[in-house]
């Protein structure tokens, strides 16, 4: 394979959080006086850039960070219990034998990322697990693990589920693979022009035939 490295978004990539991450966003949403988020306009919303997001729901930039710190807190209390998106156990394990670093890039908990992951019996295949704050900042983090691991930007890739992982990835001149199977949309992660985009776990196999 021709990356080195390969980089993991967690939430909607790896683990299957997006029901949960809903249900503590309604919990907490009156007391930052924000609307909660019906089940039905879900897919609307996968549609949707971040700030197209943020707009929707009425959610102010300044709210962004408080909400993200306080909802990684009330995950952790429930993540042994969430599941793994089918499939990516044996696609992880497969892949890690072919790459020199494997890690995972996140905007939940690092806490939250280890626990789950050996919870899974999974912890073992990751040599890091990066976190950020900040909806926007992965490309900064990116960038920094690139000259971490000490390859060529076409060396790394990221794996994402949002527009925001593919934007982020763009800006940090890093190849970047979109997986259908988290909180974007198939259609609007393909209109951002990814290097791959996966509608499957297995699809990541195909990564192993590229020269």
């Amino acid at each position: 394979m021709i990356y080195k490295t390969l980089v993991f978004d967690f939430d909607g990539t790896i683990a299957d959080t997006l029901g949960e991450t809903r249900r503590i966003f309604n919990k907490i949403a009156p007391d930052y006086g924000i609307r909660e988020v019906a089940e039905h306009e879900l897919d609307h919303l996968r549609h949707l850039s971040l700030k197209e997001l943020l707009d929707h729901l009425d959610i102010p930039k300044r709210r962004v960070p408080a909400l993200i710190s306080r909802g990684t807190c009330m995950m952790r209390g429930n993540i042994t219990e969430l599941k793994l998106i089918d499939g990516m156990p044996e696609v992880l394990i497969e892949l890690r034998r072919h790459v020199r670093s494997f890690g995972i890039l996140t905007s939940n908990a690092t806490a939250n990322v280890d626990l789950f992951l050996r919870t899974h019996g999974l912890r073992e295949q990751f040599d890091f697990i990066s976190s950020t704050s900040k909806l926007t900042g992965k490309a900064k983090h990116l960038k920094a693990i690139r000259k971490t691991f000490s390859v060529r930007p076409d060396e790394m890739l990221y794996i994402g589920d949002e527009l925001r992982d593919v934007k982020a990835s763009q800006k940090a001149g890093i190849p970047i693979a979109a997986v259908t199977w988290g909180f974007n949309s198939r259609e609007s992660l393909a209109a951002s022009k990814p290097d791959y985009i996966f509608d499957k776990p297995a699809d990541f196999l195909r990564l192993l035939t590229v020269v």
